[in-house]
């Protein structure tokens, strides 16, 4: 049975008006690459990466977490979960991996629904009753459904790029730059504003602001979609209270999983269910989850509104 995933208004009018300000300020850092840069490294360097990003995401997330794709004969109640879960939202089923990590978890992965993994630990099964480990596949369902993946990868590649040259900037600078401080050589006229050397102070300048600002804004998108998937989760199982369950249980454990389990998933915690690290409200402006209590303000209004109609 087919059951629809509705959207929360106020969380997309929030996601669009993210993604508009993200959009405003790329394209004012797109047009200092432009004139200040050459044009071989704009077109090397920003397509090289967003098109390895984009095809390779699945097995990059995959190798990097030690994750292994499981057959129906090695999981088969997992395999029949997400094939319920996929059939109901109408999606392709995903292929299914299994992490070997202590840690309670669980990711989504992959460009678009064709193409997707949902992959969960084995502290994840262990830990959690089926009801509350299909509340986390449902979650993972949504944000297959959402292309989130692709979204977040979108939405965070100029400020990677960003990133990478406020952090090479001194060497950089040191060796010459991008063909002479950033402009000179390559572009055939592109970086003709370089102004021996005015223009590299330019772009590492914008480069730390549009690091700086798409930070907040980035942490801001990936809040609203985990708040979505919470909403799509809660949808497709009819229960929000299980996902609520697991959200209680996975936080909790977090803090007895030993800190070297901890740190050996750390780098993937955009990815998870909930970040691998503790977290409190006070510094959620900095986070790319939502705080636990606020997870489970929304799923309990999620539940009124369900018992309503």
């Amino acid at each position: 049975m087919r059951r629809r995933i509705s959207s929360d208004w106020q969380l997309q009018a929030r996601m669009v008006f993210s993604m508009l300000l993200l959009a405003a300020l790329y394209l004012v850092f797109a047009d200092v690459l432009f004139n200040y840069t050459s044009f071989d490294f704009a077109v090397i360097i920003i397509g090289g990466l967003l098109l390895v990003q984009y095809f390779y995401s699945d097995k990059l997330v995959l190798a990097t977490t030690g994750a292994r794709i499981v057959t129906e004969a090695q999981e088969p109640e997992l395999h029949d979960i997400v094939g319920r879960l996929a059939q109901m939202a109408d999606l392709p089923k995903p292929r299914v991996a299994v992490v070997p990590s202590p840690v309670p978890n669980a990711f989504a992965t992959g460009r678009n629904p064709s193409h997707a993994v949902v992959a969960v630990t084995q502290g994840l099964m262990q830990r959690l009753e089926p009801q509350e480990v299909e509340a986390v596949l449902a979650h993972e369902i949504t944000h297959v459904y959402h292309r989130d993946m692709t979204v977040m990868t979108i939405a965070s590649f100029f400020a990677t790029i960003a990133g990478f040259i406020t952090r090479n900037a001194m060497f950089m600078g040191m060796f010459g730059g991008f063909g002479g401080g950033f402009g000179g050589g390559y572009g055939g006229g592109r970086g003709r504003n370089n102004n021996n050397g005015g223009g590299f102070l330019i772009v590492l300048v914008v480069s730390i602001l549009v690091w700086i600002i798409s930070f907040f804004l980035i942490n801001a998108l990936s809040r609203y979609r985990e708040y979505s998937a919470d909403r799509g989760s809660a949808e497709l199982t009819g229960a929000p209270s299980h996902l609520a369950s697991a959200l209680i249980k996975i936080s909790n454990t977090m803090q007895r999983v030993p800190q070297r389990d901890l740190r050996q998933t750390e780098a993937l915690n955009a990815l998870f269910i909930i970040p691998a690290v503790a977290q409190r409200s006070w510094v959620e402006l900095f986070a790319t989850h939502p705080s636990l209590e606020h997870r489970l303000a929304y799923l309990r209004k999620l539940e009124a509104q369900m018992i309503k109609s």
